[in-house]
């Protein structure tokens, strides 16, 4: 192992060309399409991961002696104020805000900002 550590390093000699660049932009083997079928093909294995989705109404905090109190028709109080924008967490990350709509008499969620990932960025520090 010593001895390994003592040499000295391994040069590899290339030919001189007139281009520099003509190294740096060989195929190196890849592939006519880097961006086309081959891609999709290899996203396709995390297309059926399955991912946490949250919608964020508010919070609030409580002691237990309140919470046993609740009943229904108890109105919780929340720190967000109503009508501000609700947060969509994917896997309790950030991800888009949006508001509440009724189609049909379900809800749902209208998304209406996306997170840049310049914003998920700083809300990490």
């Amino acid at each position: 192992m010593a001895k390994e550590m003592d040499q000295e390093p391994t040069t590899v000699e290339t030919e001189e060309t007139e281009n520099p660049t003509e190294v740096a932009t060989g195929n190196f083997g890849a592939m006519e399409d880097p961006v086309g079928a081959s891609t999709a093909r290899s996203i396709d294995f995390v297309l059926d991961l399955p991912l946490r989705v949250t919608v964020e109404l508010g919070r609030t905090k409580m002691v237990v002696n309140d919470l046993l109190q609740l009943a229904q028709g108890s109105i919780v109080e929340l720190e967000k104020p109503a009508g501000e924008p609700l947060e969509i967490l994917v896997n309790d990350k950030l991800i888009a805000r949006g508001e509440v709509v009724s189609v049909n008499e379900k809800f749902g969620i209208r998304v209406t900002e996306i997170i840049s990932p310049t914003e998920r960025i700083e809300k990490l520090g």
